[in-house]
């Protein structure tokens, strides 16, 4: 893991995901492999649990779903729709990298 004052201008990237999806567990090895050469936040939720039903609601159909947010000083908390860039379905290490960068680049 990074040291935590290299997350804090970092980026926060949220999987949205559900259980026995097959390419939901492709979609993770492929962040968690970018997550080894470069920091940023990593958040599962799982969509089916009680407690996401508004993202079930908006990701049923869509999973898996990345979201890619500029974090400044820890901030947003957590996931929203309006400033995430979002990847659907499927995506390459560049493809999420490539995200990464552009969140970044807006913390400024």
């Amino acid at each position: 893991m990074f040291p935590t004052h290299l997350l804090l201008n970092s980026a926060r990237l949220t999987l949205f995901t559900r259980a026995g999806c097959g390419l939901c567990d492709t979609a993770k090895n492929t962040v968690l492999q970018l997550q080894k050469r470069r920091p940023f936040e990593y958040v599962e939720a799982d969509i089916m649990e009680p407690g996401n039903k508004s993202w079930k609601d908006v990701y049923e159909f869509d999973v898996p779903v990345l979201h890619v947010q500029s974090v400044h000083n820890g901030l947003p908390k957590e996931a929203n729709l309006s400033d995430a860039r979002k990847l659907f379905h499927r995506w390459t290490e560049q493809e999420v990298e490539r995200s990464v960068d552009e969140a970044e680049k807006t913390q400024s």
